[in-house]
């Protein structure tokens, strides 16, 4: 009998983590769920069978600390992250910038590092980092966040090209436009109104669901089998600018 393999699932208390570590569950994995948020990752854990960790990932002593008690990992979903503002890069505050920063792209360094040993160890790893379609392009009001993202990508296509001929897969999956919980609200700062426009009209954005339906494809194909970079959007939306909105009269 095979054991069981262990997926670590990082910004787990919502949207797309949470999402993600339900489907991962349900693929057979035992599921180690992080994130600030304990109430919430600890009802998670008791729904799909898995481990709770209170754990912020720009934390790098807390990152350490957990690495040394995790034990057996074969999967590591880097999703924590988050927009904060939509302001020009030129009236944008510094502050915003380093807190994307350190969430977008520290974090993923802080746990790919501590991690990496063990997904060797388990002869079969993955790496998989949740960028967005704002690593690929610019675009008005987003300059912190598609810096850090940015930033998330050039770690997932460098660290493939460090790993080339390890037992390690290190897959990017860029989502577009997905209506998940949380997101927008946080980066227009509570207000809720700003959130509810950003998919005004839009028929059908992308769900967290959508997106854990991908990351789970592409952390179950064949050892061999490695998916360097898959960019999910909504059929709505064309490009970061490009978006069909529906008028309602």
């Amino acid at each position: 009998m095979t054991e069981q393999k262990v997926a670590v699932v990082t910004g787990a208390s919502s949207g797309i983590g949470a999402a993600t570590a339900r489907r991962l569950a349900a693929e057979g994995f035992e599921v180690v769920l992080t994130a600030r948020r304990t109430e919430r990752i600890e009802e998670l854990a008791e729904e799909t069978g898995g481990r709770a960790y209170t754990l912020d990932v720009t934390d790098r002593a807390a990152v350490d600390a957990f690495a040394a008690r995790v034990g057996r990992v074969d999967v590591l979903v880097n999703n924590a992250g988050g927009a904060i503002g939509a302001e020009s890069v030129e009236t944008g505050d510094p502050a915003d910038w380093l807190a994307m920063y350190q969430v977008n792209v520290l974090g993923v360094l802080h746990m790919t590092q501590a991690l990496l040993p063990a997904l060797r160890a388990s002869g079969d790893g993955t790496v998989l980092v949740l960028s967005s379609t704002a690593a690929l392009a610019a675009y008005e009001g987003g300059g912190g966040y598609v810096a850090a993202k940015h930033a998330a990508h050039t770690i997932a296509a460098t660290l493939r090209l460090e790993l080339c001929g390890e037992p390690i897969r290190v897959i990017e999956i860029a989502p577009g436009m997905v209506k998940s919980e949380g997101f927008a609200v946080t980066r227009f700062r509570g207000d809720e109104e700003k959130a509810a426009a950003v998919y005004a009209g839009v028929a059908e954005p992308l769900t967290s669901e959508d997106i854990a339906d991908t990351v789970a494809w592409a952390v179950t194909r064949p050892s061999h089998v490695n998916i360097d970079l898959l960019v999910v959007r909504p059929r709505a939306q064309a490009a970061n600018h490009k978006v069909h909105r529906e008028q309602h009269s």
